[in-house]
């Protein structure tokens, strides 16, 4: 199964989405929004702005 990403609500009432790996670890997690709409369209978001990024690696 491939990953997922999962909307739901914080304590404070606000939503985020996270992303999922196949194991159920969170890989990534998104921001407060105030809608479950919105955490929707942040989800969409996150999915086109990863397809065919490159990785890059920086000096730290």
């Amino acid at each position: 199964m491939a990953g997922k990403f999962e909307v739901y609500q914080d304590r404070g009432g606000k939503y985020r989405f996270r992303l999922k790996a196949s194991n159920g670890q969170v890989v990534a997690s998104g921001e407060a929004y105030e809608t479950k709409a919105a955490a929707g369209k942040g989800c969409e978001s996150a999915q086109n702005a990863a397809a065919g990024a490159p990785v890059i690696e920086t000096d730290s």
